[in-house]
């Protein structure tokens, strides 16, 4: 068995007041270990890389190239790839894929499609067979919102697909996570970025309606169930 880390430092990259940590900070709790952020929405100041074992980008409603609108964001991409030479464990979500995705000299671009809602991820063979998804199952419903998507940047292992969008995330050298999907949410976090982003639930192919989004308890359960598994064995709690 894996050793596991004593009482982590954990530092959070977030970009809005309402995509918040979720679930993450609740199994950062039960294992003690210890949690810090860098709001981006205020006055704000990043942290020494030496100050913390692991980085988690949040999501974000803006786009990695919106520099312009968002003059954080070569900054924080800045800070990512620091981060990532320095090796330390980095966990991106949505956003937080997208901006490790351009770190790491990988395209990020328009899906095409917005994807929000509740759809199946498929593992590809390669995650299947990587020790942080072996024996999670071939597949798994998990909750989506974005409109942009990324190449696999050179050396990473694809995650997985859903039909609405062909790169789910990626693992980089086995200390570095994207994941487009969040595990994380909650039913009030879920109900705050409703309320914020009604207007991106206009008609779409892969967009359902609010009243869908949010009628299933069973899978926060699920998602949450299986976030604390990953986290876990990337921590090295298990095998």
């Amino acid at each position: 068995m894996l050793k596991m880390a004593d009482n982590l430092n954990i530092h959070f990259l977030q970009q809005v007041p309402y995509e918040v940590p979720g679930t993450i900070t609740e199994w950062a709790s039960g294992h003690n270990h210890n949690t810090g952020i860098t709001g981006f929405y205020g006055k704000y100041e990043l942290p020494d890389i030496s100050s913390f074992d692991w980085l988690i980008i949040m999501g974000g409603p803006m786009n990695i190239y919106e520099e312009a609108a968002y003059p954080w964001l070569k900054e924080e991409k800045e800070f990512i790839r620091r981060a990532i030479d320095s090796e330390k464990t980095v966990i991106g979500i949505c956003l937080g894929s997208q901006l490790i995705a351009d770190a790491l000299g990988a395209k990020v671009f328009s899906n095409g499609e917005r994807e929000i809602g509740w759809f199946d991820v498929e593992l590809s063979v390669e995650a299947e067979k990587n020790r942080i998804f072996h024996g999670l199952g071939r597949k798994f419903e998990t909750f989506h919102w974005h409109g942009d998507t990324f190449d696999i940047p050179a050396n990473a292992i694809r995650i997985g697909s859903s039909e609405g969008c062909r790169n789910q995330g990626f693992i980089y050298f086995d200390k570095v996570f994207a994941l487009q999907f969040h595990l994380e949410t909650t039913r009030p976090l879920l109900q705050e970025m409703i309320d914020i982003g009604k207007a991106d639930l206009a008609p779409g192919k892969y967009v359902q309606n609010a009243d869908h989004i949010l009628k299933n308890d069973e899978r926060f359960i699920s998602n949450r169930k299986i976030l604390f598994e990953i986290l876990d064995r990337i921590s090295g709690s298990v095998k």
